[in-house]
């Protein structure tokens, strides 16, 4: 996991908004669209910066590029936070 890139996608509101209603189902980029007042260029910027966290994962079908949730990624963080913010850590004795 690349954690830089995961937190800087996680940063921005548009794209937490895009996670977000991908959490509910897989859609294509014309239909996440329709939630945005934005250029596609701009959406399309997004949806490069959470490829490349590796947070949403690209399908095409036909005419067509599905996203989806890549929930290993949620998995790596929450387990990432677990371990930073736990009172416990490997060192202790």
């Amino acid at each position: 996991m690349q954690q830089q890139s995961v937190f800087k996608s996680l940063s921005d509101p548009t794209r937490r908004k895009i996670l977000q209603l991908l959490k509910q189902r897989s859609m294509s980029a014309g239909e996440i669209a329709a939630h945005f007042d934005m250029s596609k260029a701009s959406l399309s910027h997004h949806f490069n910066l959470l490829k490349q966290a590796d947070l949403v994962r690209t399908e095409r079908q036909g005419q067509h590029i599905i996203y989806s949730l890549n929930m290993t990624v949620f998995e790596d963080v929450a387990a990432l936070m677990f371990q930073l913010f736990s009172g416990n850590t490997k060192n202790e004795k």
